[in-house]
């Protein structure tokens, strides 16, 4: 198989940096380089920040069923992120630690590893190489360094600054004016700045004389400014070019643009070559943020019995890219959709009376054709077909919404076999990260709806109502559920 290529489809993915749909082709050939934006670990993660989570799972996830080996960097923020996404406010980590009395550390400690878990139970898989911002401190220390050195930053006031007329295209990833940039940045007048969008690489006392985090450097004993971080860390570990760099699009205006001046002004290289973004999700017609209170959690949607799976393809509703509208409605759809996805695999999982076992190589690949067997030749095809349409799917740009109409139509498809489609079913859940394998009929979870008519039936039998337990009964069989009743009492069973 060749990298990138199935059945002649090539990896294309939309580069905010160019604002076009490019082909995909990595810096070194069969190897891919991917840093992502990580959380800031003062508070939990909403679920609008889970879907870009999940976004770029789907993306690693794809790039290795292209055949690319992957090395991916996600950062953890704990330290130096400002209420303002620029140079204003608090840091991030002392307000969490005032809020809840603890230190910094074990703030960040909690938060941490409470992302990683809701990250498990979504099915996104662990980076190869998680950094935390306070443990690079001498990296950053001397990034900023070789930024002096080239007159691109400068000293004021105590703290360190980049100087944006220094440096080439300021802000051409956002393509914005200067004037809607510094709008972007929400920021204040900094006296100390030689321009108003120049922005911090390291503060001094002379910012928060009593911030908790603090460490020794040339010009002070202080702390890194949010930008420098991500530069720092993802040259440390991929080089001074790597292949692609994700985050949430509201990451754009300053954040990466700011990532993008300091350090291609320090190497004189480009940084990255795409830059893939994640769009928001609405609640109630606008974004949702920690800042305005009542932002949602898995933890919330763990208290509704909610299978995070089921919010996972809720967000292969629309492109990554796009904003996405929440509602409890719209996740009720996705949680039936997911229902019905299971009981289809768990009957065609009985039918082939095999979960074939075996490693991920092997998915999809145990159609074997027979050139003198015509209907293993028609199997074969059939089973190319689908594959044809799901890598479509997947190398358009992630487009997640056809891939899983091509799921619906290979599980509606009464004339392929069922072997076969488990086969491809497995094949593709490499990339959905849905979990079939692991699926089991004891794992499908009875409606709620259902739970109550069988009560229902239960209190019409037990007063000798027969004609109601019947409509009852009728009732559950219309939704997918057999009664078995025993002396124990009666038994719900998924219909045959």
């Amino acid at each position: 198989m060749a990298k990138a290529e199935f059945m002649g489809e090539k990896l294309k993915l939309y580069n905010t940096l160019t604002r076009t749909t490019d082909v995909f082709e990595p810096l070194s050939k069969g190897e891919v380089k991917i840093y992502c934006c990580g959380p800031t670990v003062y508070n939990y993660q909403h679920i609008g920040n889970l879907r870009t989570y999940i976004f770029e799972d789907i993306l690693v996830r794809t790039l290795r069923f292209a055949g690319y080996s992957v090395r991916h960097v996600m950062n953890i923020t704990d330290v130096g992120h400002l209420v303002s996404d620029a140079d204003e406010g608090e840091d991030k980590m002392a307000l969490a630690a005032k809020r809840e009395r603890k230190s910094s550390a074990e703030i960040a400690a909690y938060y941490t590893e409470i992302f990683f878990n809701h990250c498990a139970l979504l099915n996104i898989q662990r980076p190869e190489i998680v950094c935390k911002a306070a443990d690079h401190i001498q990296e950053m220390i001397e990034l900023i360094k070789r930024l002096e050195a080239k007159g691109i930053a400068y000293e004021s006031g105590g703290n360190v600054y980049l100087d944006i007329t220094k440096v080439d295209d300021y802000g051409k990833l956002a393509r914005l004016p200067l004037d809607q940039l510094q709008a972007g940045a929400r920021i204040e007048v900094d006296s100390k700045k030689r321009n108003t969008l120049d922005f911090a690489l390291w503060f001094t006392k002379s910012k928060f004389e009593n911030q908790e985090l603090q460490w020794d450097s040339p010009w002070g004993r202080g702390y890194p400014g949010w930008h420098i971080e991500c530069s720092a860390m993802s040259m440390k570990y991929l080089g001074e070019s790597f292949d692609i760099h994700c985050g949430g699009i509201d990451h754009i205006p300053v954040h990466h643009t700011n990532e993008i001046a300091q350090s291609e002004g320090a190497t004189g290289k480009p940084f990255s070559r795409f830059w893939l973004h994640g769009g928001f999700l609405l609640d109630n017609n606008d974004k949702m943020s920690k800042s305005k209170g009542g932002f949602l959690t898995l933890d919330k949607l763990l208290e509704r019995k909610i299978d995070p799976i089921a919010y996972r393809l809720f967000c292969f509703t629309s492109k990554y890219s796009q904003e996405l509208s929440f509602s409890w409605e719209s996740l009720e759809a996705s949680i039936n959709t997911l229902k019905k996805i299971k009981s289809t695999i768990l009957s065609i999982k009985a039918v082939s009376g095999s979960s074939l076992q075996g490693s991920d190589s092997d998915r999809g690949n145990l159609v074997h054709s027979d050139p003198n067997n015509p209907q293993s030749q028609v199997r074969q095809a059939q089973s190319n077909q689908y594959s044809q349409l799901f890598n479509a799917a997947l190398f358009d740009d992630l487009n997640m919404p056809r891939a899983i109409a091509v799921l619906h139509q290979l599980l509606s498809d009464s004339s392929l076999a069922s072997a076969d489609k488990l086969c491809l079913l497995y094949k593709f859940d490499q990339v959905l990260g849905l979990g079939i394998e692991t699926w089991e009929e004891g794992t499908v979870e009875i409606p709620a709806a259902v739970l109550t008519l069988l009560e229902g039936r239960q209190a019409a039998r037990k007063a000798k109502d027969f004609k109601l337990a019947d409509e009852l009964r009728d009732k559950i069989l219309a939704q997918g559920f057999v009664i078995e009743d025993s002396a124990t009492g009666p038994k719900l069973k998924r219909q045959s």
